[in-house]
């Protein structure tokens, strides 16, 4: 009899449960895979997974219509939209806040354009004074009023051939109109003064800071005038929204002041970034300007020191706080700011309204008010 047979067969039989049979035949697999790959005896554990790295998303490359240069994911659908627009006589109404750079934009689509051979005619519709506005953009004949010694032509017509942008657009005056919207439908035009049509061959771009919805549904703004207008309408971010553009912005901007050799520092762009910009492009224009003009000669990055017109947001606030402003009248805070405004502009009444965010034509209405 076999000895070793027979003690197997004298132990007492135990019946494991299915579930550790199947576990103990997984551990004695993974045993024999182990020892395997080795060719030793000696159980190796196996290889942990280790996740692959999450990979950051790489920031958007730098993408150019034009002169213009961003990577802002604002600022890209934007190009999308005037590549699109480019080589077509479509009407174009940009809108946004002021100082967006919609003027600039504006310009670099004619630029692009099959009209960039011909003149780029800037029509300010908020800096013209409402009773010479319609002489400024249909001309006027030699005696058709007061002063008008020869004849001249109107935006419309120097603009044959070429672009014509309306700036402001929401500013013009509601009586002129209905002769914008006759002259963009039929393509001609009558001075003021005049019995003949000129006929134009000009694509128009306009823009403006304001809700035009809002003012049609005032009846401050006509309603077909709106919609001839609104054919393609492309909204300009503000530089808050588009914070990733700033070196390309700077770089542009520093070029066009003439130190194109400068860079700027982390320091700077970390100033820069933080700010709230509500001025826009206009005010990061004014910020470089100043800080060009206190760099050194020799210096060869803007650091934050230099940048001496960029103010915490609350410091506005703060500044009008400590000024005698309680038991003021409006009107007397606001005739006092104007005649600054106007001294620190040089007379310039254009400067003078954009510095303080209004119309030059309300200008006039207020100097005039108040006798300045």
């Amino acid at each position: 009899m076999d000895v070793a047979n027979t003690a197997e067969s004298d132990r007492p039989s135990r019946k494991m449960p299915a579930g550790a049979v199947a576990s103990e035949d997984k551990t004695r697999e993974t045993t024999q895979r182990a020892t395997q790959g080795t060719g030793r005896g000696s159980w190796a554990p196996p290889r942990l997974q280790v996740p692959a790295p999450v990979r950051r998303r790489a920031p958007e490359p730098i993408r150019n219509f034009g002169r213009l240069a961003a990577r802002s994911a604002p600022m890209l659908e934007v190009f999308d939209v005037l590549k699109r627009f480019a080589q077509t006589d479509v009407t174009v109404a940009f809108f946004g806040e002021t100082g967006a750079g919609k003027d600039v934009i504006a310009h670099v689509l004619h630029e692009q354009s099959a009209r960039a051979s011909g003149p780029f005619v800037i029509f300010d519709c908020g800096a013209v004074a409402a009773n010479l506005a319609e002489s400024e953009l249909l001309g006027h004949e030699r005696g058709a009023f007061t002063g008008a010694v020869s004849a001249h032509p109107g935006a419309f017509e120097r603009a044959h051939g070429g672009t014509l942008f309306l700036d402001e657009i929401g500013e013009l005056p509601i009586e002129l109109q209905p002769r914008l919207l006759r002259a963009l439908e039929s393509r001609k035009v009558r001075r003021v003064g005049g019995k003949i049509e000129r006929r134009v061959d000009v694509r128009v771009i306009c823009a403006s800071n304001r809700d035009l919805r809002a003012d049609v549904t005032a009846g401050k703004f006509r309603e077909d005038l709106f919609f001839r207008l609104a054919v393609a309408v492309i909204s300009v971010p503000p530089l808050r929204e588009r914070l990733d553009d700033l070196p390309e912005l700077v770089h542009g901007l520093l070029h066009d002041l003439g130190r194109g050799d400068l860079r700027l520092a982390d320091t700077a762009l970390s100033a820069l970034r933080a700010h709230p910009w509500p001025g826009n492009v206009r005010e990061l224009k004014n910020v470089l300007s100043c800080a060009v003009a206190f760099a050194d000669p020799d210096v060869a990055a803007l650091e934050a020191h230099h940048l001496k017109l960029l103010r915490p947001a609350n410091d506005e606030e703060s500044w009008l706080n400590g000024l005698p402003l309680g038991g003021q009248a409006l009107e007397r805070i606001e005739r006092v700011a104007i005649r600054q405004t106007m001294a620190q502009a040089d007379g310039n009444k254009m400067y003078a309204a954009r510095s303080l965010g209004i119309a030059v034509s309300t200008l006039y209405e207020k100097l005039k008010k108040y006798g300045l």
